[in-house]
């Protein structure tokens, strides 16, 4: 008997740890599926920086060759629409990269929760089990019931009730 109290209560351990493990894992798993998913937003905010860049490069040299067609010196009022063009565009890049840069930090931030998540999920596994009596220690388990009153030699009913053998015989 005491070897099947055994068993189940390493079963039980076991089945346990394996989900503990299994939730901290999931964690990791997590956490790692949203650093990909932050490297991919870097590699994709890259491309389209460039593709800005490009097309910036495109449309500057078409108003150059557009105002040195038309007689347009670079000097004066065009220069200084140019410049302004320019600085317009320069804080619309730096909005748009400070604003890839938070995406991709707040998927980090994400990863660790998650593993954090897993983490916790693990430890109150672990706490349940325990509070549960899944992993007794010390077991002895009901057997104080069965030696309760056979002191004085005599054996008690399965009632434990004691005063009872005295009447069976008589009426």
């Amino acid at each position: 008997m005491a070897f099947v109290i055994v068993a189940a209560q390493v079963a039980v351990a076991v089945g346990a740890a394996t989900s503990i493990y299994g939730q901290v894992q999931a964690g990791k798993a997590q956490q790692q599926e949203f650093e990909r998913q932050a490297e991919e937003e870097k590699i994709a905010a890259e491309g389209r920086e460039l593709e800005r860049k490009q097309e910036l490069n495109r449309v500057l040299a078409a108003n150059a060759v557009s105002a040195s067609m038309s007689g347009i010196t670079g000097e004066g009022t065009p220069a200084s629409i140019s410049l302004e063009s320019a600085k317009q565009i320069g804080a619309s890049e730096g909005m748009i990269n400070l604003s890839e840069k938070l995406k991709r930090a707040q998927l980090r931030r994400k990863g660790k929760a998650a593993n954090k998540a897993g983490k916790m999920g693990a430890l109150g596994s672990a706490v349940g089990l325990a509070l549960s009596g899944g992993l007794s220690i010390g077991g002895g388990g009901g057997d104080g019931e069965k030696t309760k009153g056979t002191s004085t030699g005599k054996k008690t009913g399965s009632s434990g009730g004691g005063g009872t053998s005295g009447r069976s015989g008589g009426n």
